[in-house]
């Protein structure tokens, strides 16, 4: 039987793939991989793998991008599967994680904090796909995200579990619950949050081995004192949430300031200056010939 595609459109069908294209695809597996894996250590009991493994999952999801941008092999597919992979990495594992750790002793409320927490980085993550190309947002809005976004949300959620790392007392349930619910609002919220893409990514030269140091101190330090760390930065992370909210909000009235245009008084058509007491002109509504 004959077949009835022509030779151009198999040719089409069968084409290669630059391997730049998959590189990034590939990364973003690999950040699935670690957010399952959470899931799976957090069912045995093995909570400070199961954290391990969301904080890889974070540092794979802040490469995957920069690294499709900087070797051009973005894509409508890496776009669609990093969406995935920030559903199950940022809303579903984390959620199950603080059920499985304390969530599970409120029975049914638990459950439902742990759902409500998913179906937010869910929502947070669908709204920010939406309006990703909005024409009317502001010059300056491209600095801000809406809403704490998922990976910073999924980091700072699990604070109660780094605190008990610690040694701390372990909080009492119901305020695990709570603070899980509050972080799952503010990944929904309309609020104001610093996305970083304002700082300027050019480091002098002068400042170029410093930098290096300065990472691997991080680094090291995240790995020899990682739960002293992530509070650190999850308390710093919520206490900046109202600056980005000021911040935003200064740039909001500056440029609101801007749009209005003064009336020139020199203007043909401006009306003239009101002085007190002064009798009031009628307008002259005469033709223009009997003027």
């Amino acid at each position: 039987m004959p077949s009835d595609q022509s030779p151009e459109t198999r040719r089409r069908r069968f084409r290669t793939i630059p391997i730049r294209m998959l590189v990034p695809n590939m990364i973003t597996l690999l950040a699935i991989c670690a957010g399952l894996t959470a899931i799976r250590l957090s069912t045995e009991g093995r909570m400070e793998l199961a954290v391990a493994a969301i904080v890889f999952a974070a540092v794979l999801d802040g490469v995957d991008g920069r690294v499709a941008r900087m070797i051009k092999g973005q894509s409508k597919f890496g776009a669609e599967l990093d969406s995935l992979a920030d559903f199950v990495n940022f809303g579903v594992a984390p959620g199950l994680i603080l059920y499985f750790w304390q969530l599970h002793d409120l029975s049914n409320a638990g459950w439902i904090a742990a759902m409500v927490f998913a179906i937010a980085g869910s929502l947070r993550l669908a709204r920010f796909n939406a309006t990703m190309d909005d024409p009317d947002k502001p010059a300056f809005a491209a600095n801000f995200f809406t809403g704490m976004p998922a990976p910073l949300g999924a980091l700072t959620v699990m604070l109660p579990i780094y605190l008990g790392f610690l040694g701390m007392p372990m909080p009492p349930a119901i305020l695990t619950t709570l603070y899980t619910l509050l972080v799952g609002f503010l990944m929904v919220s309309r609020l104001p949050v610093f996305s970083g893409k304002a700082v300027n990514m050019r480091v002098p030269r002068e400042l170029v081995l410093p930098v290096f140091v300065g990472v691997v101190l991080f680094i090291a330090l995240l790995i020899g004192y990682p739960w002293h760390i992530l509070s650190a930065l999850s308390i710093m992370y919520l206490l900046s949430l109202p600056l980005g909210w000021k911040s935003y909000r200064d740039q909001e009235r500056a440029l609101a300031a801007q749009s209005v245009v003064p009336v020139d008084p020199a203007a043909p058509n401006a009306s003239p200056p009101y002085t007190p007491g002064a009798p009031e002109i009628a307008p002259d509504d005469r033709p223009a010939r009997l003027n």
